[in-house]
């Protein structure tokens, strides 16, 4: 009994500790997924390769993928890249992270395995 109730506290507070880094990051996870501080689905691209320190969609992709901007200095697993423009964007184990613009209120997940390339982040 003492074992479970030490294991159940343990996994407690681990799961507060990843909590607590991705709000501090700008983002947070909500049943299952990463989402901003908004509470909008935050994706990751397969086209970006982690840890390039760069994200590769610009212009008219970034248009309908805006990137999420850090907030402070994130702690691993999060980190920041630069984009070609120059800005910051929002990182999760290295790979750059965005929302959807089609996503209209906070839980939609429209954008989620869009053409196959475009995923929500299960942290």
């Amino acid at each position: 009994m003492r074992l479970l109730a030490t294991s159940l506290l343990a996994l407690a507070c681990a799961s507060a500790s990843v909590t607590a880094l991705a709000q501090g990051a700008g983002v947070k996870a909500m049943n299952g997924i990463l989402v901003d501080a908004h509470g909008m689905t935050v994706y990751t691209f397969d086209k970006d390769t982690p840890n390039n320190g760069k994200s590769v969609c610009n212009g008219p992709c970034a248009k309908l993928w805006p990137p999420v901007a850090p907030m402070g200095s994130p702690a691993a697993p999060y980190s920041t890249v630069t984009r070609d423009d120059g800005s910051a964007q929002l990182a999760y184990q290295g790979k750059p992270l965005y929302l959807y613009e089609q996503d209209k209120k906070p839980g939609d997940r429209a954008g989620d395995n869009f053409k196959d390339v475009w995923h929500v982040v299960k942290p």
